[in-house]
């Protein structure tokens, strides 16, 4: 089982820029995507799929509503992904989740939180106008 640990949140201005870290644990991560998500205020459970890289490859898959404004990266050797967010908008202000899953081989990326099956507890961002 993956454990996962987010960190880097916090307050920021609209236009600023932030990156979270997401922290995994495990002998090895090849045949793993890893994915962010965020849950926005008033949404219940509902999480918004944001960005996924598959950790063998570097690869990255993004939703459009954030290509080109967020970065998804890891760090092999500190066994860490990254999310780099520019341009920040209020709109942003959400919790954000670091998850895990299992591609069994598969080439597709998923977007749906129900194909993660770990996830971290998540970090707070809170972007001001």
């Amino acid at each position: 089982q993956v454990q996962l640990v987010e960190s880097g949140g916090g307050l920021v201005q609209a236009g600023d820029s932030l990156r979270l870290s997401c922290a995994a644990s495990g002998r090895t991560f090849s045949g793993y995507d890893m994915a962010w998500f965020r849950q926005l205020p008033g949404k219940g459970r509902e999480r918004e799929f944001l960005a996924a890289i598959r950790w063998s490859l570097g690869s990255t898959y993004y939703a459009d509503s954030v290509k080109g404004r967020f970065t998804i990266s890891r760090d092999i050797a500190k066994k860490t992904v990254y999310l780099q967010m520019n341009t920040m908008k209020p709109e942003d202000t959400a919790v954000y989740y670091c998850a895990s899953r299992l591609t069994y081989g598969g080439n597709m990326y998923s977007s749906s939180k129900a194909d993660y099956g770990s996830w971290g507890q998540g970090t707070q961002v809170t972007v001001s106008s």
